[in-house]
């Protein structure tokens, strides 16, 4: 072997050494922390790390395990959402599924909650980009101009329906984070700028709504007292206490209801229904997000427990938004529907499910009846206060109250007609630019790669979602309750994700036409390159120049 040979087998040895140190090096947790897009851990960030393990001790000693470790935890994911954007938004979705209700487990004047975190998190990363300079530009969609408009009529049926009651500090947070959970919608479309953080974002969803699941049915299998032996250990995390199983009627003689960590069966219910709905077209497409087997067993416990929820309008809900994917686009999810159907009226175990179903369409169960007499008030109270309603605050006429098992009553008794406009605008506005750019994600998925995810199943799935929220909204209320602040935010963000996708629909589809107009127009294609190859010109002056101006600050300091 010559000298020659022998130097380029060294470095071919060092180079493997080297390659070896750095994939160790990436696979640990403080490489995780200090991620290339946080190229140095900062002063601010381990200040943040100390507090967090002194607060913590002082907690453990004081408040116990649970907190300690609730706060620990809280700390740690603080740390790692201002390294990475795209963990708030897993932190967002993490608790809304898992912890909805947790809040500090010590009084700081205010108890905000783990999602108000998590929420201003990712808000107050995405502003500092702004406001840093890092993002020089704000990705919108047409959905902004109605949102913002809705916004604006809260706050003013906020401020004029301050006379009804007192301005607490509770009341001032609540409608805080209901503004904070309607402005999130910018947020989520301006991140999404591609598609693989879209998908990212909804693969991440349907996970932990899978998790919501198995947690609730784990829950409901548990015998009554132990089930809630381990959901009063949540209290010190700010859940309530005492006995928290629920029942149909809240009778004990009848059927338990499943409600995981949402407190409230019809809360579950809605978040299940819209993973149910986003999951429905991934069960029949040929590219899923997943392998077959977990999309299988993610659908699976979606429904399994949206079933032991017993909540007949999340049923009605998801019935929808898979009728609306089965009609628009995946007629292959028709059998499966029939499948459902079929074993839900004929099993032996489901007759009481069914039952329930027919007393509420015939209007002689107990639930029902109060549900109609709310809607009678509801229709009183809209009928004095028609155009900005009576706020938020309280009602001013002590024969009527605010609490309605229904979104648009809710929104129309607290926001006016005026309001429920503005939140039909929005609705509509999304559809509508679903509608416009429907065809893309049809032509689209005809070319795609043999091992590509199918973005049309995406897509739709999102939109399914928003169906069946919009239509569980007629018998709930939780989607515009601000003492369902996880509801809301969940709501809100799926019809973001939505957008984001119609958007990023809208810009390939551009593209493809202007290739097409390209294509037909040699003189066009002439201009395209002149201003593409001008561009280019342009961009390398700005680099020169600006490797100019630092020269001199370079010379300077190594002459110190």
């Amino acid at each position: 072997m010559t000298i020659n040979q022998r130097r380029r087998q060294g470095s071919q040895k060092g180079q493997a050494r080297k390659l070896r140190g750095k994939r160790r090096k990436e696979s640990s947790i403080f490489f995780f922390l200090c991620r290339p897009w946080c190229p140095a851990p900062s002063p601010f960030l381990g200040l943040l790390v100390g507090l967090t393990a002194v607060l913590a001790g002082i907690v453990l000693g004081f408040g116990g395990p649970v907190a300690g470790a609730a706060v620990a935890v809280g700390g740690l994911a603080a740390v790692l959402v201002l390294r990475n954007q795209e963990l708030g938004f897993f932190a967002v979705i993490g608790v809304v599924a898992l912890l909805p209700f947790a809040t500090l487990p010590f009084d700081i004047g205010l108890t905000p909650t783990f999602l108000d975190f998590a929420l201003g998190a990712a808000v107050l990363v995405w502003l500092m980009g702004i406001v840093s300079g890092r993002q020089r530009e704000l990705v919108t969609a047409p959905v902004a101009l109605p949102l913002l408009l809705f916004i604006l009529v809260a706050v003013f049926a906020f401020i004029f329906g301050l006379a009804n009651g007192p301005l607490t500090p509770t009341l001032l947070r609540k409608f805080a984070e209901l503004l904070i959970s309607l402005g999130f919608v910018l947020v989520v479309i301006d991140y999404c700028r591609t598609w693989p953080r879209l998908e990212r974002l909804v693969r991440f969803l349907l996970l932990m709504g899978a998790a919501a699941a198995a947690l609730a049915i784990a829950l409901w299998l548990l015998p009554d007292a132990t089930a809630n032996s381990a959901l009063n250990a949540l209290s010190r995390l700010g859940y309530p206490g005492g006995w928290v199983i629920r029942y149909i009627e809240e009778n004990p003689e009848l059927s338990e209801r499943a409600i995981g960590t949402s407190v409230d069966p019809n809360s579950l219910g809605g978040l299940l229904l819209m993973i149910g709905a986003l999951v429905g077209p991934q069960v029949v497409t040929k590219r899923p997000l997943f392998r077959r087997p977990l999309v299988l067993l993610i659908a699976g416990l979606v429904v399994v427990a949206l079933v032991l929820t017993f909540s007949r309008g999340a049923m009605l809900g998801l019935a929808a938004g898979l009728g609306f994917v089965a009609l628009a686009r995946y007629r292959r999810l028709l059998p499966w529907l029939a499948v459902a159907a079929l074993l839900l009226l004929f099993l032996p175990i489901t007759q009481a499910y069914v039952a329930r179903f027919v007393e509420g369409f015939q209007g002689t169960d107990l639930a029902t009846q109060m549900r109609f007499g709310e809607y009678k008030d509801a229709l009183i109270l809209i009928g004095r206060y028609p155009v900005f309603g009576v706020g938020f605050a309280g009602a001013p006429d002590v024969d009527v109250y605010l609490a309605v098992a229904s979104v648009y009553f809710t929104i129309a008794g607290r926001m006016g007609l005026l309001g429920l406009l503005a939140f039909l605008g929005v609705i509509g506005t999304v559809f509508a630019y679903a509608f416009r750019h429907r065809r893309v994600f049809r032509e689209e998925t005809e070319f795609l790669p043999r091992n590509s995810v199918s973005k049309d199943a995406v897509w739709l799935g999102l939109h399914a979602a928003l169906v069946g929220a919009l239509v569980a909204g007629v018998f709930d209320h939780y989607l515009f309750n601000m003492d369902f602040h996880h509801a809301v935010t969940i709501f809100w963000m799926v019809l973001g994700l939505a957008v984001a996708g119609t958007r990023l629909g809208s810009v390939h589809r551009i593209l493809i036409l202007w290739g097409a107009a390209q294509d037909k127009n040699p003189v066009l294609h002439a201009v395209t390159i002149f201003w593409l190859v001008l561009g280019m010109a342009v961009a390398g002056t700005r680099l020169g120049v600006e490797e100019e101006e630092k020269q001199p600050q370079i010379t300077q300091i190594s002459q110190i």
